[in-house]
């Protein structure tokens, strides 16, 4: 499952051991949505978070080993200079610099379920 949610800027999407759901951070996507050059750029920022959250549900817990797999795997898949690659190694601030952390909501945030994630038709990154 994934859902989005309005989360503190500095966190993209959390997930909790032991669930099968995924929370990304809905302020972070809308920044990236309204500042990326293409929309290959925001695919390749939904791909870099929800692997990285994956990785998480296959039971890799440390964040310097996640997110070095997660550099390794798209560097192998996609290459030195694809927007994915950079994005695994420099963070969204890779195709929106100057991107803000500073958001901090203050309410507890409301979660909204994405349908059809699984679609087998679904077409995540080119």
């Amino acid at each position: 499952m994934l859902y989005l949610a309005r989360l503190p800027s500095h966190i993209g999407a959390f997930h909790t051991m032991g669930t099968n759901g995924i929370v990304m951070n809905r302020t972070t996507l809308d920044a990236i949505t309204h500042n990326a050059r293409s929309l290959r750029e925001i695919n390749c920022y939904v791909y870099s978070i929800l692997l990285h959250e994956y990785l998480h549900a296959l039971g890799y817990v440390a964040e310097p080993e996640v997110r070095k797999l997660v550099y390794d795997i798209s560097l192998e898949a996609f290459g030195p200079d694809h927007p994915a690659t950079h994005i695994a190694l420099k963070g969204p601030s890779a195709i929106v610099p100057g991107l803000s952390y500073d958001e901090v909501p203050t309410k507890a945030p409301d979660l909204e379920v994405v349908p059809d994630l699984e679609r087998s038709s679904q077409r995540y990154i080119s």
